[in-house]
C-alpha cells in the first residue's frame, strides 16, 4: 500500500494475459517536477541493520516522445526515512535521507514494454521502522512491484554445534560473531563461535564440540555407542570394541568392565584388555656353593600363566622353624640382590645359622595382583598383637616393645600404635596420637615427667587392612631427673621401604626436626594403602543418614558430579549451611573409590584453615561428601568480582591464613601439589580455607621426602621447576605454588603469565623470568614471592617462616605502605600499541579487550572516545569522568594508556 503526492496515478495493464496494477507517472512536458511516493510503515526486525529494495518497474525512453521542447528524465531517486512509531499521512521531504538513483537497463520504446528489475541496499538502520520513497524529477516511469527483505544466516549444525538462524550484518559489522551450542552429549572447551556475513552466508567456525564419554558423532548428532563398545573420554573418536577379557558393555558405555578373575592395574589405560594373576613360580631349587658356609642360591622358572602380563615381580620370604613353630628370619639374613621386586629368578642368601631348618617360599606377582586376595602362597592378614612390654623409660621417654601371634607362613607387618595422657582435662578425654611403625618396638620422646600414658596397638597389612587392637596398657615416666637404669639407650629409628605403587606413610614422617629428634605429631596416612578405600573412609570419615541432607541450590560442577549448596540437619545439633559434592549417575567403582578417597584425606585434618569435612554418605546408592559452605565461593572468582576494592592489608591478611593452613599440612607430612587460588574457598567473613585434595599426595619415605607421580595432568603455571622436570613433589615445591598464589591475590585474580602458552612458561622460568610485582604491591609482600620461587627449592622458606613473615607484615602496617616498582607493559601484559597479530588496534574496543576491559565499551563510545588518538590524551581524570569508579579499573585503564605512550613515543 502506498501513499502518494502530486501526479503519481494508479494503472493497471494486461501483460501476458495478467492484470498487472503499478504506480505512474508521464509529465515529461513540465518543468522542475518534484513528484513524491511513499510507503506506509515498514517495521524492522530489531537486528536488522541492512535491508534489501528490489524493484520492479518500466521507464519509457524519451526519444518516443515527438515534442520539441521536452524536459524528458530516465532516472528516478530512492530515498528513506526512519522512525519509532508510524506518523500516519504526514509527509516532509527534509525526513528523508537519498539511497540511490535508479537507472533502467531496459529504455521502453511506445507500445512495448521491457521490465526492468533493479535491488538497492538500504544501509545502516537503526530505528523500530523506516519508510521508503520515490521521487521523480521528470521521467515517464511506473513501478510494478517493491519487494522489501533481509538476509539472514540459516540456523544450521557445524562440528556438532548449533548455531541459531542470525540476521546478517550491515557495513559496519560486515562479519557478525554468533555464539553456539554444542549438541546434546557433546561438550567444548570453549563457547563454539561462528561469523555471519553480510551475505547471509556462514564461514570461519570457531572451537569444535567433541562427543562426550560413551557418545561418538554421526550425522551431526552424538549417539550412544552401541553395545559391546565404548569411549571413555571427550574426543573425536569413535567407539571402540571392547578389549579382551571385559564383559560385554551396555549402550552409552565409557569403560568395559573386566571379567571375574581379571584385573586392571591403576597404571593401565581404559582401553587396555584386563590381566588375569600370575601363577605360581615353578621348580623352586636351593643349591650350595663348596666352602661356602651359611649361604645358598635359590632358582626357580617363571610362572606358566602370566595372566597376559609382562610386570611380573618376584618376592622371596624367608622362615626360621625350630620344630614347634616357625617365624620370620629377621633382618639378619640378607638376600643379594634383594627379596622383593625381583625380575630375575634367582637370588642368593647368605649370613644363615648352621643347624637351622629354613623355609623359602617364592610368590609371584604383577600390576594387577593387588587387586584379589590370592596369593601363591599364604593369607595377608595381619597377626594379632598378643603382649606389650616396657624396655626402658626415662623422665621424658617410654621405649616399648610387643608381640605378635606367629603365622605358619609370616607377611611383611606394619604396626598402627595409638597412645595419650591418662589424664583429663577440662573434663575431656585427651585425644590420641597415632603413628604408623614398621617394626614392633618404639621410642617415644618428649613426655611430660612422672605421666601415666595409655597404649594401644594393631597390625596392618602390606594393603592396609587393620587387625583388632590390643588391650589398652598404662606406662608411666619418670619422675623429673631420675634415670633409667639403662644409662645408654640407644635411639631408634625406622626406615619404610616401599611396598607397592601406592605411597605409605613412614615413622621419619611422622618424627622429623631440624635437630633430628623423634617427637610424637599427628600424622597423615594415605588411605590409598588401604586395600578397600572403604575401610579408610569408615576410619577417618563419619557416616550421615542422606535424610538429614537437603540440597537446595547447584553452585557448581567437580570432577565427579554437581555440587550443590544445603543443609545438614543431624538430630541433637544444629542446622548447618553445607556443601554437598555428589557422584553422578552411571559410575564406575573407580570413580567411586576416588571420590570417597578425597573424604578420607580430608576427615583427617583439623584446622581453621582447612576445609572442614562434615561427613560422608557411602551407604546408599548416591554418595554425596559435605563439607562447610564457603558463602564467597572460589578465591580466584571472588577477587576478580571485587578488583580493586580491598587493601593491601586486606589481602595479605587474607595470605596469611592460606599460609596457615598449608603450614598444618606441611606439618603432617603432606603434600598438597594443586596449590592455587581457585581451589581456595572464601567464607563470609572473608577467612581463606585449604581446599581440592584431588592431586593430593603424602610425602614419599626417602631422603629428600619426595613424591614421584607416575603420569597424569600438571598444573604448569603454579608448579615448580623441578616438580614439572622431575614429577617430585615436597613442601618446597608447595611453596613455590604458595609464591604464585600470592600473585594471584595482590593482582585480584589476574590469570598467572596471561596468554603465555604453558610451553612458553616453562621456557620462561627455566631462563630465570619471574613473574613481575603486580599493581600497587608492597615491595615486602614481592619479595616474599621471589623468595618462594628460588629455583634451588632447598633455599625456599618453609611454611612456617612464611607464617612469621607475615605476622610481621600484619603487626607493621606502614611496612606495606613501599610499593614495588611496577612495569605497566609486562605486569599487566600489555600488547603495546598493536593488537595479539602485532598490527595497530584498529579501534578502541579492541584496545579495552586486550586490557580485558571490555566492560566499559559503551562508556567510551557514549563520551565520543572512538579513535586510538583521542585515548592517548586521556588522563586520570577523564578516564573517572567516563564512569570508570573501581580503582583497581582505573589503574590498569591509566597504566595502559601510560604503556600506549611510553611505546608511541619510542616508536617515534
Amino acid at each position: 500500500f502506498f501513499y502518494f503526492t502530486l501526479q503519481w496515478e494508479i494503472g493497471q495493464r494486461a501483460v501476458n494475459g495478467s492484470l498487472l496494477y503499478n504506480y505512474y507517472i508521464c509529465n515529461v512536458e513540465g518543468r522542475e517536477q518534484d513528484n513524491w511516493l511513499r510507503t506506509t510503515f515498514i517495521q524492522r526486525h530489531p537486528t536488522a541493520s541492512r535491508v534489501f529494495v528490489e524493484l520492479r518497474f518500466v521507464v519509457r525512453d524519451c526519444n518516443s516522445f515527438n515534442a520539441d521542447s521536452l524536459t524528458c528524465k530516465e532516472t528516478f531517486n530512492l530515498y528513506v526515512s526512519e522512525a519509532d512509531a508510524d506518523i500516519g499521512t504526514a509527509f516532509r521531504k527534509g525526513q528523508f535521507r537519498k539511497v540511490t538513483t535508479i537507472a533502467p537497463d531496459e529504455i521502453s520504446s511506445l507500445g512495448e514494454m521491457k521490465m526492468n528489475i533493479e535491488t538497492k541496499v538500504v544501509d545502516n538502520l537503526s530505528h523500530k521502522g523506516f519508510y521508503l520513497a520515490f521521487q521523480d524529477i521528470g521521467a515517464c516511469v511506473a513501478i510494478y512491484s517493491v519487494r522489501v527483505y533481509y538476509k539472514t544466516c540459516p540456523a544450521t549444525v557445524k562440528s556438532l554445534a548449533m548455531f541459531p538462524e542470525t540476521v546478517a550484518g550491515g557495513e559496519n559489522q560486515a562479519l557478525r560473531e554468533v555464539a553456539g551450542s554444542c549438541v546434546s552429549n557433546a561438550v567444548s572447551e570453549d563457547q563454539p563461535r561462528i561469523y555471519c556475513t553480510t551475505d547471509g552466508e556462514w564461514v570461519v567456525p570457531v572451537s569444535q564440540c567433541q562427543c562426550s564419554p560413551g557418545f561418538e558423532a554421526m550425522n551431526d548428532a552424538c549417539q550412544e555407542c552401541q553395545p559391546g563398545f565404548f569411549k571413555p573420554s571427550v574426543s573425536s573418536e569413535t567407539c571402540k570394541l571392547c578389549p579382551e577379557n571385559t564383559q560385554p558393555s551396555g549402550p552409552g558405555a565409557i569403560s568395559c568392565t573386566c571379567k571375574e578373575g581379571f584385573y586392571r592395574a591403576l597404571e593401565d589405560p581404559e582401553t587396555a584388555a584386563c590381566s588375569g594373576l600370575p601363577s605360581a613360580p615353578q621348580s623352586l631349587v636351593a643349591t650350595t656353593a663348596q666352602m661356602s658356609i651359611g649361604r645358598l642360591q635359590l632358582s626357580w622358572k617363571p610362572s606358566a600363566d602370566t595372566g597376559g602380563r609382562s610386570d611380573i615381580r618376584y618376592t622371596v620370604v624367608c622362615e626360621r622353624c625350630d620344630g614347634r613353630a616357625c617365624q620370620p628370619c629377621g633382618e639378619k639374613v640378607r638376600f643379594d640382590p634383594s627379596n622383593t621386586d625381583l625380575k630375575e629368578t634367582r637370588v642368593t642368601v647368605s649370613e644363615l645359622e648352621p643347624h637351622l631348618n629354613y623355609t623359602f617360599t617364592v610368590e609371584a606377582r604383577s600390576g594387577v595382583s593387588q587387586f584379589s586376595n590370592k596369593r601363591a602362597t599364604s593369607s595377608i592378614n595381619p597377626p594379632k598383637v598378643t603382649a606389650m612390654h616396657l624396655v626402658d623409660s626415662s623422665s621424658t621417654s617410654l621405649s616399648l616393645q610387643w608381640s605378635v601371634s606367629h603365622l605358619s607362613k609370616p607377611v611383611a607387618t606394619r604396626y598402627e600404635l595409638m597412645f595419650r595422657k591418662k589424664e583429663i582435662a577440662n573434663g575431656k578425654v585427651t585425644t590420641y596420637t597415632v603413628l604408623v611403625l614398621e617394626k614392633n618396638s618404639v621410642q617415644i620422646s618428649d613426655l611430660s615427667p612422672s605421666t601415666v600414658y595409655l597404649f594401644k596397638v594393631q597390625a596392618l597389612s602390606p594393603e592396609g587392612n587393620p587387625g583388632s587392637y590390643s588391650l589398652e596398657q598404662e606406662f608411666s615416666t619418670l619422675p623429673q631427673g631420675e634415670q633409667s637404669e639403662n644409662d645408654s639407650l640407644i635411639e631408634l629409628f625406622f626406615f619404610y621401604r616401599r611396598r607397592n605403587s601406592h605411597t605409605r606413610q613412614g615413622p621419619e614422617d611422622t618424627y622429623f626436626s631440624s635437630s633430628d629428634q623423634l617427637k610424637p605429631l599427628k600424622t597423615y596416612v594415605d588411605p590409598h594403602t588401604y586395600e578397600d578405600p572403604n575401610m579408610a573412609v569408615l576410619k577417618f570419615a563419619s557416616e550421615i543418614h542422606p535424610s538429614h541432607v537437603t540440597k537446595q541450590k547447584v553452585i557448581g560442577a567437580g570432577e565427579f558430579g554437581e555440587v550443590y549448596r544445603g543443609i545438614l540437619k543431624v538430630p541433637g545439633r544444629k542446622e548447618t549451611a553445607v556443601a554437598i559434592k555428589t557422584l553422578k549417575p552411571g559410575y564406575t567403582e573407580k570413580q567411586r573409590q576416588d571420590f570417597l578417597s578425597e573424604a578420607s584425606i580430608m576427615g583427617q585434618f583439623s584446622h581453621q584453615n582447612i576445609i572442614r569435612l562434615e561427613g560422608v554418605v557411602t551407604k546408599f546408592k548416591h554418595a554425596m561428601i559435605v563439607t562447610e559452605y564457603m558463602e564467597n565461593g572460589a578465591l580466584d572468582k571472588y577477587l576478580k568480582d571485587h578488583d580493586g576494592e580491598m587493601s593491601s592489608f586486606q589481602l595479605v591478611g587474607m595470605l596469611r591464613g592460606i599460609a596457615a593452613g598449608m603450614k598444618y599440612l606441611s606439618d603432617m607430612s603432606y603434600v598438597h601439589r594443586d596449590l592455587a587460588a581457585r581451589n581456595i574457598l572464601v567464607n563470609s567473613n572473608l577467612e581463606c580455607k585449604v581446599s581440592d585434595f584431588g592431586l593430593s599426595r603424602v610425602l614419599e619415605d626417602d631422603p629428600e621426602g619426595t613424591y614421584t607421580t607416575s603420569g597424569g595432568k600438571i598444573p604448569i603455571r603454579w608448579t615448580a621447576p623441578e616438580a614439572i622436570a622431575y614429577r617430585k613433589f615436597t613442601s618446597a615445591s608447595d611453596v613455590w605454588s604458595f609464591g604464585i598464589v600470592m600473585w594471584e591475590v595482590m593482582a585480584f585474580g589476574e590469570r598467572p603469565y596471561w596468554d603465555m602458552s604453558n610451553h612458553e612458561v616453562m621456557k620462561a622460568i627455566n631462563e630465570a623470568f619471574r613473574l613481575p610485582a603486580p599493581m600497587d604491591c608492597p615491595s615486602a609482600v614481592y619479595q616474599l614471592m621471589l623468595q618462594c620461587w628460588l629455583q634451588d627449592r632447598s633455599k625456599r622458606p618453609r611454611f612456617g617462616d612464611i607464617v612469621s613473615i607475615i605476622d610481621k607484615l600484619l603487626k607493621s602496617p606502614d611496612s606495606l605502605k613501599t610499593i614495588a616498582d611496577f612495569d605497566p607493559r609486562v605486569s599487566i601484559r600489555l600488547p603495546s600499541t598493536s593488537g595479539s597479530d602485532g598490527s595497530p588496534f584498529r579501534s578502541v574496543a579492541e584496545w579495552l579487550e586486550s586490557i580485558k576491559m571490555s566492560q566499559y565499551s559503551e562508556n567510551f563510545s557514549i563520551a565520543g572516545i572512538v579513535g586510538m588518538e583521542q585515548v592517548l590524551q586521556m588522563k586520570s581524570e577523564d578516564i573517572r569522568n567516563i564512569g570508570v569508579r573501581l580503582p583497581g579499573h582505573l589503574k590498569r585503564i591509566a597504566y595502559s594508556i601510560l604503556g600506549l605512550k611510553d611505546q608511541t613515543s619510542t616508536l617515534i
